[in-house]
């Protein structure tokens, strides 16, 4: 018997440490093929994507900054399928500027009143003014896309709208109103997906409306509304932009990335920040002995 062999026997932890290692090495390498093949196959890691939407955010900040220098009125319409990604969307928009600028309309469905009022005269008040941007989760389109195919207006009604709306769209554009339009489109399967996983998730079941269940049976009804929307209001002064969205993540940044080129902005001078001295010694004040404490469960 050599003696490694037996150094090995005599000793089981160097056997067993040896052993660990080559797991563990075994492991390393599993990582990194399984890295190279999402690599490879255009998959996206939650570290290259939260990297790249840093980036994006400076970039938002910057255009708030430029939008409130310059007056600006931004506009921008968000349309989709339910669970199509939407409101994840506008989250990572509106997820680093200030609200005060960047807001966002998500209008419930209409009151008797409103129903009696021309069609797009609710959502005219919440245009955007000077220095502001405005996001519409879901917008005056609702006629073209929820109400049809769910049968709360006529078909004569649908036509009005889709007729109108790139006149609409004109005078709002010439304005002053920089408009943008998105589609985003899932495919029937992530749809199907993403649905089913809201039934039991205590975070999202509010999203799932009897009338998102409804809407899921009627997928070819929205895909004809869709094309027919497309065909009448896609213009030169209000085109759509289409947004592949199965990956929600490629979607938010690509969607991001374009808005900022639709919009070119410069860097506004600012004054150099320094934080000023306090006045006093600025000790810990001690609480008021009557304030109720929040209890500390975390």
């Amino acid at each position: 018997m050599g003696k490694k062999a037996a150094k090995a026997k005599g000793d089981p932890k160097g056997v067993e440490k040896k052993k660990g290692k080559r797991e563990s090495a075994k492991r390393a390498g599993a990582a990194k093929a399984k890295a190279s093949i999402a690599e490879a196959s255009g998959e996206l890691s939650g570290k290259e994507y939260a990297r790249q939407m840093k980036k994006l955010h400076i970039e938002l900040v910057k255009l708030q900054e430029w939008v409130k220098f310059k007056g600006l009125k931004v506009c921008i319409v968000f349309e989709g399928r339910d669970g199509a990604g939407k409101g994840g969307t506008i989250k990572a928009i509106t997820e680093r500027v200030s609200p005060r600028v960047f807001r966002v309309v998500a209008l419930p469905a209409p009151t008797e009143r409103e129903k009696s009022q021309m069609y797009v005269q609710r959502y005219l008040p919440h245009l955007p003014a000077a220095g502001e941007v405005v996001i519409f989760d879901r917008s005056w389109y609702n006629r073209a896309g929820v109400e049809r195919v769910m049968g709360f207006c006529t078909d004569e009604q649908a036509e009005r709208f889709l007729k109108s709306a790139p006149l609409v769209e004109s005078t709002i554009v010439n304005s002053g109103v920089i408009l943008l339009k998105y589609w985003l489109e899932v495919s029937p399967e992530e749809q199907t997906r993403r649905l089913a996983a809201r039934i039991d998730d205590g975070r999202k079941t509010w999203k799932l409306s009897p009338m998102d269940l409804k809407s899921y049976t009627r997928w070819d009804d929205y895909s004809k509304a869709r094309d027919d929307m497309f065909a009448a209001t896609d213009t030169s002064w209000a085109p759509w932009f289409v947004a592949i969205s199965d990956d929600k993540q490629r979607a938010r940044l690509n969607i991001i990335s374009h808005l900022l080129s639709r919009i070119p902005c410069e860097a506004v001078p600012r004054d150099k920040v320094t934080l000023p001295k306090r006045k006093g010694k600025a000790k810990a004040a001690p609480l008021p002995s009557a304030v109720r404490i929040v209890p500390q469960k975390f």
